[in-house]
């Protein structure tokens, strides 16, 4: 039997197929998704309660769903946890600390949990994920008195202990500041490149900035699977602005209203529509953001 080492080698994929899960109280978190996902960094994106943390735990199999199969490099990931277990890292939305510990006393006794024997070995890999990480010049420093930002990129690094080729992340940057956002996302960057990265968020310029292709879930159901750049390109000439002021008599209303932003007090509204229906509407260049809200308005 091929192992997943063997298998990665080979190619990188990751299939979710017709995946389908009911908990006890009823809800019906995930409802027949499938996906298909290589190398690179995938965005999740999704609205609070559309489902995101659920697929996550269960492609992450802390949970078995009803009905449905998970596939990485073609082996069945719940037929062969255990195996698969060894490549995956998993960064939830919330994790433990020891917080008397300082950074690398943490990480090494981590290493030595996931198999590193050799003292040598440990020194070797935590440095390579200290400085990976952004984490070098603090790493005598205590988690527990770490930054937010700081804290989430400890956790990459301790889940890069074992070299993992699938990476799971689940709203990894809410609470961030733009500084720490911006040094997180970089982390983040520079291992997809050989990796597959899950990056699970509600915050779409995070999406934009990072993602070579993406997903749009709501209500437990998948929306729509593309790839940003193509998603955008495909709603040029069609996405207009008009001010709130305007006169709302003169435009036709029943067209989608995506979103809004203020410039100087003044209310200026997105809609979808396929062709300029009045003059005082200003054709715009779609953003991601028009793709989402349309994409969870029809759903």
């Amino acid at each position: 039997m091929h192992s997943f080492i063997e298998n990665y080698q080979q190619h990188m994929k990751l299939s979710i197929q017709n995946i389908t899960k009911v908990y006890s109280n009823g809800v019906r978190a995930l409802d027949d998704i499938s996906l298909e996902m290589d190398s690179g960094m995938f965005g999740l994106l999704g609205p609070n309660g559309a489902g995101k943390s659920s697929l996550m735990r269960t492609i992450a199999t802390l949970q078995q769903p009803d009905k449905g199969q998970i596939s990485f490099n073609a082996l069945d990931i719940f037929a062969h946890r255990h195996e698969f277990r060894k490549t995956l890292g998993f960064l939830p939305q919330e994790f433990g600390v020891y917080p008397k510990e300082s950074a690398q006393s943490l990480l090494n006794y981590f290493a030595i949990l996931k198999g590193v024997s050799s003292k040598r070995d440990r020194k070797l890999i935590v440095d390579q994920v200290l400085e990976l990480t952004n984490l070098q010049a603090a790493r005598k420093q205590r988690v527990s008195t770490f930054s937010g930002g700081m804290r989430q990129r400890f956790g990459i690094a301790q889940l890069l202990l074992n070299d993992p080729k699938l990476i799971i992340v689940d709203e990894p940057t809410a609470g961030l500041d733009p500084a720490e956002r911006s040094r997180f996302l970089n982390v983040l960057r520079n291992i997809s490149a050989e990796n597959i990265v899950i990056f699970s968020t509600h915050l779409v310029e995070d999406v934009r900035e990072m993602c070579k292709d993406m997903a749009i879930i709501n209500k437990g159901r998948l929306i729509s699977q593309d790839n940003p750049r193509v998603a955008v390109q495909s709603l040029k000439g069609k996405i207009w602005e008009s001010s709130q002021s305007m006169d709302l008599s003169l435009i036709d209303t029943s067209q989608i209203k995506l979103s809004d932003r203020y410039d100087n007090n003044n209310q200026l509204i997105h809609r979808y529509y396929s062709e300029q229906s009045h003059e005082d509407l200003i054709s715009v260049e779609p953003r991601l953001e028009d793709h989402y809200f349309l994409s969870l308005n029809r759903s």
